[in-house]
């Protein structure tokens, strides 16, 4: 008779924690119909299935803990089985609400914009902290774990312990995942790279999307993820577009004729970047930066708030120059000229060839 009532306690706490559950979830669902509210909707999506499973083994470690001794002896994997379960449903539940506080506290944050670069330092710093903590806990989840058991106690015990913990960091270091973790540690207080920095990496352009505790996850421009370790980011060199300003010069260059006007080239070079709205009216610039046997080298500088911007900037300006060019000077595109001398006329002259791109004249 103990036992059946016993195990209907049991039972009966978890269906009480599951409808308790039940009934949060309906709360919250209906207040967010009414009124948006940003922490309850981060609790929905994030921790509603943690919860589930954390209100019921809670019921249910309560239970155990009431029962009588004379239930408990015959079956005493009751007691330990709710504590084990308990253990890792507060792991899980622990790391979701993490998770939901650093997304509450960089909500407002538009990952989009290079901007602000005091707010993407934060938000850096704080991925590495929600990580870091979350580390700890499972860690410490485990050593409760092996405490809770009679054969696995001083395991438990030690790990809890500073002598214990070195005795991890160590076998660590043989994988090299504590350089990794120090590697991560180090980008965090020095800020070599931030979350959507622009960076060039292995020859590739693109954002960075994550920074976890073992490698970085670079976002390249045509939507493909390079995952390369976070020690590459301190042992090799890469360039960093955002280190400290979003802003970028970039640079669009011409091959032309050496009878273009070059003064007016570049008067109407200024008007068709004053028009562009990517333009953010620090740099301009029209220079002959070389000549060449049959052409000459001109430079266009143009500067933008970000990459993206200088990107599109310097292709609108090269589309718009080209078409300048073509209309209003096609002798000023690379050609090549064929000159005919001698005194008896053409047919008896000399041709004299000039080698360039090929082009009629």
């Amino acid at each position: 008779m103990a036992t059946r009532n016993g195990w209907l306690l049991m039972a009966t706490t978890t269906i009480a924690g599951l409808l308790f559950c039940f009934i949060v979830s309906q709360v919250i669902t209906f207040v967010l119909r009414r009124r948006p509210v940003a922490l309850l909707t981060l609790l929905r999506i994030y921790v509603r299935e943690a919860f589930y499973v954390f209100v019921p083994t809670l019921f249910f470690l309560v239970a155990a803990n009431i029962q009588s001794s004379r239930f408990l002896r015959q079956h005493p994997l009751v007691d330990k089985f709710s504590e084990v379960l308990f253990i890792g449903a507060s792991i899980w539940m622990i790391l979701r609400l993490l998770k939901v506080g650093e997304l509450l506290v960089i909500r407002h944050y538009d990952p989009a914009q290079d901007i602000n670069i005091s707010q993407r330092k934060f938000v850096t710093q704080l991925h590495f902290v929600r990580r870091l903590v979350s580390l700890v806990v499972v860690i410490v989840g485990i050593s409760l774990i092996l405490i809770s058991f009679q054969g696995s106690r001083k395991l438990g015990l030690s790990v809890l312990t500073s002598a214990g913990i070195a005795s991890v960091l160590i076998g660590f270091a043989a994988q090299k995942t504590l350089a990794n973790l120090l590697a991560g540690i180090q980008i965090a207080l020095t800020q070599q790279i931030r979350i959507s920095d622009a960076v060039v990496v292995e020859n590739e352009w693109g954002r960075i999307e994550e920074i976890n505790l073992t490698n970085v996850v670079v976002r390249v421009w045509d939507r493909r993820r390079l995952i390369l370790p976070i020690t590459y980011f301190v042992e090799n060199p890469f360039q960093n577009w955002t280190r400290n300003d979003s802003s970028i010069i970039g640079t669009v260059m011409l091959y032309l004729d050496y009878d273009v006007p070059v003064d007016k080239l570049r008067e109407k070079a200024r008007a068709i970047v004053e028009a562009d709205p990517l333009w953010d009216q620090q740099v301009f610039a029209v220079q002959v930066t070389d000549t060449m046997p049959t052409c000459i080298q001109i430079r266009v500088l143009v500067s933008a708030r970000d990459s993206p911007s200088a990107f599109d900037l310097r292709c609108n300006v090269r589309e718009a120059l080209i078409a300048l060019l073509r209309d209003n000077w096609p002798q000023s595109l690379p050609q090549t000229r064929v000159q005919l001398t001698g005194q008896e006329g053409v047919s008896g002259g000399k041709a004299v060839f000039q080698q360039g791109p090929l082009r009629s004249r």
